[in-house]
Formats: C-alpha cells, structure tokens, sequence
C-alpha cells in the first residue's frame, strides 16, 4: 500500500508556485477545502487561475484570495455572493470566465477520465459558445467545449485514509468527486483520516487512485452563506 498521507496542509501545497491554475472543490460555502485555502492566502502566491463553482463570500472561501488579490482569472458559475469579485470584474482588475454550472462540472469531470474534449448543447447561440466549434447530432446543435488544464486540484472530504480514499458527506458531495484526478496532483483535506483498510470499501467514493495527497484538516468553520429559518 502506497501511503498519500502527508503531515500538515503547508507538505500538501508543496509545489504551488505563481501563475499556477487551481481547481477547488465546494459549492457556495458547502465542502470548500478551507485549510487548503488558508495556506494559499498565507503563502502570498500571485496571478493564479481559480476553478471553483463559485467564488466564496467577501470574508471566506475565495473571498480571502481575491481581497488579497492574489486571484489573476475566476473561472465559475454563480459568483453573485461576492462583493469583491463583483467590484474586480468591473474594474477590469479580474479576468472572468463564466461557464455554465453543468458544462464546469462536464469539463472537470473529462479531464478525470482523460477526454480531451465533449460536445454539449448547453450555450449554444450564447456568448458561450464565441469562437467554439460547433456541430449538429441528430438535429440539435452542440458547442465543443474542452476538458479543464489544472496544476492543482483541492478537495474536502468528510473521511478518507491513508490510500487516498475518500467518502463525502451529504451535499459536500457536490463539486469535489468531480475534481478528484483532474489535475497534475490531487490535495484532500478531511475531517477525519484513518489507516487504510479501515473504510468499507462499498463506502468509498473516490478511490485514492484520484488522490496524490491527503491530510486532516482542522477547525473547520463550516459557515452557511445565508441561514432562513421558520418564524414561530
């Protein structure tokens, strides 16, 4: 058995350099790799390309990279919980690529199983679809859209071992299996490691294959972007 893990999240970044892309797994403030990203706003690296659903809020998540602005280009989906990234995009301070929730998803989720590229008729007719190939399959127009290039892929994971085998939990399963295996090397952070041969393997959602690196994290905040609660 070839052991993944390493001791602390600064081992895990070890490589990370300026001007590097980055994917990074979570949906609004759910399953974000919060240690991973601390270390990257410690660290003071510069002019890198984010890939994440979304950009965090203006004091969490992403949000802590782009007021340092250490952000150069936001690829997302839905980044309207952000002040900050809204006053760079304006300015021309950050470069903005917007890609459809389901064709993020598909892009990362090509570069895991090594398709180079994949039709999709999402966008088509849009500004999504500007300068792409596109071709018709069976009367339908589809827009060639290419598989994701990342140095860097960090994911959070509810459990995993020392394999590199992960398993998620409830809805923080959203964006990270998809970016597991997706870049040149894979950094998990969980809750909660354990030697291998420990999880029961129907449990397993990733296996550590996709994984090059694993730690436990800690103090996990777990922040909910907006809470609405029931009145009496």
């Amino acid at each position: 058995m070839i052991s993944k893990k390493v001791a602390s999240v600064k081992e895990a970044l070890d490589g990370v350099q300026d001007g590097m892309t980055f994917m990074l797994g979570g949906f609004g403030l759910c399953g974000i790799p919060e240690n991973a990203i601390a270390e990257l706003v410690a660290s003071n690296i510069k002019d890198i390309t984010c890939i994440s659903n979304n950009a965090g809020v203006d004091d969490f998540g992403l949000g802590l990279l782009l007021h340092k602005h250490q952000i150069k280009k936001m690829i997302s989906s839905y980044v309207g919980e952000n002040e900050e990234f809204e006053r760079q995009m304006l300015s021309g301070e950050l470069e903005v690529e917007l890609t459809p929730q389901g064709t993020l998803a598909e892009k990362c989720r090509a570069a895991q199983a090594g398709f180079p590229a994949f039709y999709t008729p999402a966008g088509y007719g849009t500004e999504v679809a500007e300068g792409k190939e596109t071709r018709e399959f069976n009367g339908k127009m589809y827009v060639l859209e290419e598989a994701f290039k990342a140095d860097f892929s960090f994911v959070k994971a509810w459990k995993g071992d020392e394999a590199g085998n992960l398993i998620f939990k409830g809805t923080a399963r959203n964006f990270n299996p998809c970016m597991c295996g997706a870049a040149k090397i894979t950094v998990a952070e969980v809750e909660e490691l354990v030697p291998a041969g420990e999880l029961d393997p129907n449990q397993i959602h990733i296996p550590g294959i996709f994984v090059q690196r694993i730690f436990q994290g800690s103090n996990y905040e777990k922040r909910i972007e907006q809470r609405t609660v029931r009145k009496r």
